[in-house]
């Protein structure tokens, strides 16, 4: 749902019907949901919100009121900027690992602790490693979260240049056939570069 739309279709409900709307985006894929820990980000009104945390001590690991309705939709979608660029990145870093000869398998280990730790590094580097691009959220799906952040940064007015490149990755990633396999698969796209 659009923050637009969602801000819209929240204000509809309470004038209609004296409902109030949290909306609650969540991340941490399909481990967190089945452990009861996601993340949930979550727009809406003070009252609305603690009708709701009953509900979310039970879902949720981490659930945080963001501000007004829509809020949660725009945390959502910082999240996917986020993680559309970090997958990128993640690719170079074992495009590059590799190019240099050393063991892309230790490249984890070595920076454990530094700045450039943190579970993209911990938990998706290797999957890129291993080439397992098994789905655990598809391509397809990345890809239209970031058509919606790139849609809401230009009603914003808002440069986001990284983001643009990401969103180019996966476009040609889904045009490439790729739409069914894990957004780790991003790397695939280095690998075609190097002529695999």
């Amino acid at each position: 749902m659009k923050v637009e739309k969602g801000k819209a279709f929240a204000e509809k409900l309470r004038a209609k019907t004296g409902c109030g709307w949290v909306d609650a985006p969540v991340s941490g894929g399909p481990p967190a949901s089945g452990s009861g820990t996601l993340t949930v980000m979550a727009g809406g009104e003070a009252a609305d919100i603690a009708r709701v945390q009953p509900l979310m001590a039970d879902i949720a690991g981490r659930f945080t009121h963001v501000g007004p309705p829509g809020a949660g939709l725009v945390a959502k979608m910082i999240n996917q900027l986020i993680v559309g660029c970090g997958y990128a990145v993640m690719a170079e870093a074992l495009v590059l690992a590799e190019a240099a000869g050393i063991d892309a398998s230790r490249v984890p280990d070595c920076l454990a602790g530094g700045h450039a730790d943190g579970s993209l590094l911990q938990k998706l580097y290797p999957r890129m490693v291993k080439r397992d691009f098994a789905p655990q959220g598809y391509a397809r799906q990345l890809l239209k979260d970031l058509e919606m952040v790139n849609e809401l940064l230009g009603g914003l007015k808002a440069p986001a240049p990284m983001m643009g490149e990401a969103l180019s990755l996966y476009r040609m990633l889904v045009h490439r056939g790729y739409s069914e396999l894990d957004a780790a698969a991003v790397y695939k796209l280095y690998e075609k570069e190097k002529g695999k």
